[in-house]
């Protein structure tokens, strides 16, 4: 698939996913460089990193990378060069947590940060800041809400982190506008309550949506793709639906957002960390109905799991791009297994790595010529 002047090897992205692996200063480590090498070896055509916060009060957690600084920039090109040298287009995405920002990792149990864990590691809690002053669960912080030149300037700081990116090497850049962060909390009525412009009507809730597009479009190379992340739905009463994404995503498309990135939820509950019945592809019928009526390409996500199933979803014209999360942290290469599968292939050579092809062939090939000679054993 080309998106402008990038050719994405295949359908198949790694979507991004947070790590929480990074120091307090945001830097990429050897583990974020051997984790997205490995996707991209494993035979994703894009490969994205984990969400790279744009301030330091952005951030999920304190473990989370950044790009507020330009110190990040040599970590960045790290991780560009070895997504590039294994055969995948790198690409990253941006994100301001807004209200659910300053939380503890999942490991030590994913809630706002309080004094018992500044106390215990360190991890002193933050003031988070959102659309308005409502908070994201019963018993979180109270957010601030923007003022005018509050929003002024974190749309001036989506434009800074989107020239680092740029410099970095990027070639695919998504904008995280879901699951209950900034960007998300001024599109949804049940976490908007403002009476100014940037509030009331759907025109109004999309503004800093726009606003940082178009912010992102100045930095961000004409030649270059531009994904921007949505949650379809609210999935709760009153709230966001996908009347309004299909509306905000024609709006997108205007302003050079070439891929509608389809989720869903996460407003207010963080559901990551909960057991939650979900039948696979479940919110591909978001991707289609957005590609369809807003004339846009979509990239799907969400228990996507079976390579036939993924390339069903591709062929009949549902979402444009497939992206793997948790699937690939179970099998890295996903994509090579799905170029054996769908292609009918007998063998791996030439199709794998040559340093992974070459044995496995011969174990293919040992196997099968152990199972003859069984059956003629037998025969006999």
């Amino acid at each position: 698939m080309t998106l402008r002047s990038i050719t994405l090897p295949n359908r198949i992205v790694i979507s991004p996913m947070q790590q929480y692996m990074a120091g307090r200063d945001g830097k990429v480590r050897d583990w974020h460089f051997v984790h997205l090498t490995k996707m991209a070896v494993g035979g994703a055509g894009t490969v994205f990193t984990e969400a790279l916060a744009i301030e330091p009060e952005g951030r999920v957690t304190y473990h989370d990378l950044g790009v507020w600084s330009d110190d990040h920039l040599e970590g960045l090109k790290r991780l560009v060069g070895g997504i590039s040298d294994a055969g995948a287009v790198p690409a990253t995405q941006l994100i301001h947590a807004g209200r659910k920002a300053s939380v503890a990792p999942p490991y030590h149990g994913f809630e706002p940060l309080s004094d018992k864990d500044a106390k215990e590691r360190g991890e002193k809690p933050w003031p988070v800041v959102s659309a308005s002053a409502l908070e994201a669960n019963p018993g979180w912080p109270v957010p601030k809400a923007l003022s005018r030149d509050d929003i002024k300037r974190l749309v001036e700081s989506y434009a800074t982190a989107t020239r680092r990116v740029r410099e970095a090497g990027f070639q695919v850049l998504d904008m995280h506008g879901a699951h209950g962060y900034l960007i998300h909390c001024f599109l949804s009525p049940l976490s908007n309550a403002r009476d100014d412009e940037y509030g009331g009507d759907l025109d109004g809730r999309m503004r800093l949506a726009l606003e940082v597009a178009d912010a992102v479009r100045s930095e961000w190379p004409a030649e270059l793709p531009f994904f921007y992340r949505l949650s379809c739905i609210d999935d709760a009463e009153g709230g966001w639906t996908l009347d309004d994404s299909v509306a905000l995503s024609k709006a997108l498309k205007e302003r050079g957002v070439d891929v509608i990135d389809c989720s869903s939820g996460g407003l207010g509950r963080r559901t990551t960390p909960l057991i939650i019945p979900r039948a696979p592809g479940y919110q591909v019928p978001f991707a289609s109905r957005i590609k369809k009526d807003a004339d846009v390409p979509t990239m799907a996500v969400g228990l996507i799991m079976d390579p036939e199933h993924a390339n069903e979803i591709v062929e009949s014209g549902d979402a444009d791009l497939i992206a793997i999360g948790r699937e690939a942290l179970n099998n890295p290469n996903w994509g090579l297994h799905a170029k054996v599968a769908l292609a009918g292939l007998e063998a791996y050579e030439p199709e794998w790595p040559k340093p992974y092809g070459w044995w496995l062939y011969r174990r293919a090939k040992a196997l099968e010529a152990s199972k003859e000679s069984s059956g003629r054993a037998a025969t006999a």
